[in-house]
């Protein structure tokens, strides 16, 4: 008969993993301490599988600046970041097992505008967008980046600065916002994976995984 384990809140599955047997990922909220804490977690069974569970949960540590404690990750600060530990979450598990993670660079080609995209980090959680290129249509393509970094990563804007957001916390998170940049670049890509996402079935019970 099978068992099943008290996890937490599930933020996030990935049904079928490619990159490891098509196995079933999930990520689940843990609040302890008042800080919370991320759990990666497979009811699969298959020969390899807890191995690859550590490695996504090692590149996640890595891309998102991370620490670790056993299965679980948190952000040093001590906030949830959510939404930004679910985009965390999904852009590990589309890595094989074998890859090399390290941060991503501050800066990414923006291909639908021709410009290069960097971001400055300005201290206190504060980041600021910039762009090359003319002038023309630059404004309104920074703030469409800006709103696509507020939606993954719950930051806010600040009052006085266009062109800049804050995480809630006030505290740097530089590697996080490398891994959210390139996402931002498209926000309608992202509300469309969004509304897939809320069509996904739950983590199926290991009575019922092979």
């Amino acid at each position: 008969m099978g068992r099943t384990q008290d996890l937490g809140r599930r933020v996030e599955l990935v049904p079928m993993d490619t990159q490891f047997n098509n196995i079933t990922i999930g990520l689940y909220r843990q609040d302890e301490d008042g800080r919370a804490h991320y759990l990666f977690h497979t009811y699969s069974h298959l020969p390899g599988a807890q191995e690859r569970v550590r490695s996504v949960i090692e590149m996640a540590r890595t891309l998102g600046g991370t620490e670790q404690t056993g299965a679980r990750l948190h952000f040093a600060c001590g906030a949830a970041h959510q939404a930004a530990a679910r985009r965390l979450f999904l852009e590990s598990c589309k890595l094989a097992s074998n890859s090399v993670s390290q941060p991503r660079p501050l800066g990414v080609l923006d291909k639908k505008s021709g410009r290069t995209i960097t971001i400055i980090s300005l201290g206190a959680g504060a980041y600021e967008i910039t762009a090359d290129g003319p002038e023309e249509g630059k404004d309104a393509r920074i703030e469409a980046i800006m709103a696509g970094l507020r939606k993954l990563g719950e930051m806010l804007p600040v009052e006085g600065h266009p062109y800049q957001v804050v995480f809630p916390c006030a505290e740097r998170h530089d590697a996080l916002v490398s891994l959210l940049l390139p996402r931002a670049l498209n926000v309608r890509a992202i509300l469309r994976e969004e509304e897939m996402a809320s069509t996904r079935g739950l983590l199926a019970a290991p009575s019922q995984q092979k």
